[in-house]
């Protein structure tokens, strides 16, 4: 049997230029918004040379806002990653009144302003907010001392992990999870070897974003910090700080280390993906 010539199609050059022209303005439109911006960061951090940029990390402050960041982060990410599993696992598997309001309330972080989150909190617990007085008389502090920092970040970033596992658990469905039932497994025994396996790479994703948040955030961590130095004061902070006071190397310093942060995170989510990706094309619905 004579196999069948493969016909040529002739190139539209009017759909290769577009192509080529959608290409050269993402590229170019990357090029001019993030990476020369991320290179400044890095040039201005080493404008004075690395002996001043280690000098200027290496300061009392500095590193106490480093230890404040990875604190913060380090409550505010586990507590976000139990409240996304516990909300994705009511969103899909149950069915009650005021579903849709969990979501939306899920979603609330996304759409008020981090300035008005930290505002929220200062009337709550603030001197002259709803729990003030009482705090006061307790002998307890929140605004303008570290608890406040955790609670409006955890606020900020609780949809990241949520988010994540909603759609794939919702795509997945729950048969797998009723026939471990029916085999007689524990609730546990289900989540940790049914449940916990299908949606580990959207769990990673989601906590790889809620860190990078947690340790970015600025307007609403500004509003209740109370700019104590070496106390209250996030790296994002103490960026805005040193710029303020004319320090610009100190300033693009410690900006070049959250840069290198996020982009430590980004590395990771794409080693996994090189390295797992057809294991996470199997438990990832299309699209996703």
């Amino acid at each position: 049997m004579k196999a069948t010539p493969r016909v040529s199609r002739p190139v539209s050059w009017p759909r290769l230029l577009l192509h080529i022209l959608l290409i050269l303005i993402v590229v170019c439109f990357m090029g001019v918004f993030l990476l020369l911006p991320l290179a400044t960061v890095f040039v201005e951090a080493l404008r004075s040379g690395v002996h001043a940029f280690m000098q200027a990390i290496a300061q009392r402050e500095a590193l106490s806002s480093m230890r404040l960041t990875l604190f913060v982060a380090a409550i505010a990410v586990p507590l976000n990653l139990i409240f996304g599993v516990a909300a994705a696992w009511a969103m899909t598997r149950f069915e009650f009144r005021g579903k849709a309001l969990l979501g939306t309330f899920i979603d609330l972080p996304f759409s008020v302003s981090p300035v008005i989150s930290g505002l929220l909190y200062v009337l709550l617990f603030g001197a002259q907010g709803w729990f003030g007085p009482w705090l006061d008389q307790h002998g307890v502090r929140i605004i303008f001392a570290v608890p406040s920092l955790v609670l409006v970040t955890i606020f900020i970033t609780l949809p990241f992990v949520a988010r994540e596992l909603i759609p794939l658990m919702q795509a997945q469905g729950s048969d797998e999870e009723e026939a471990a039932r029916v085999l007689g497994a524990s609730a546990w025994q289900m989540f940790f070897r049914v449940t916990l396996p299908n949606i580990r790479w959207a769990l990673l994703y989601g906590v790889l974003l809620c860190k990078a948040r947690a340790m970015g955030e600025f307007g609403a961590v500004s509003v209740v910090s109370g700019h104590i130095r070496g106390l209250t004061t996030t790296m994002p902070r103490e960026v805005e700080m040193r710029y303020n006071e004319y320090d610009y190397v100190g300033a693009f310093a410690v900006a070049s280390l959250l840069a290198l942060l996020a982009l430590l995170t980004l590395a990771v989510k794409t080693l996994l993906e090189w390295r797992y990706g057809d294991q996470i094309a199997q438990h990832t619905p299309a699209g996703h």
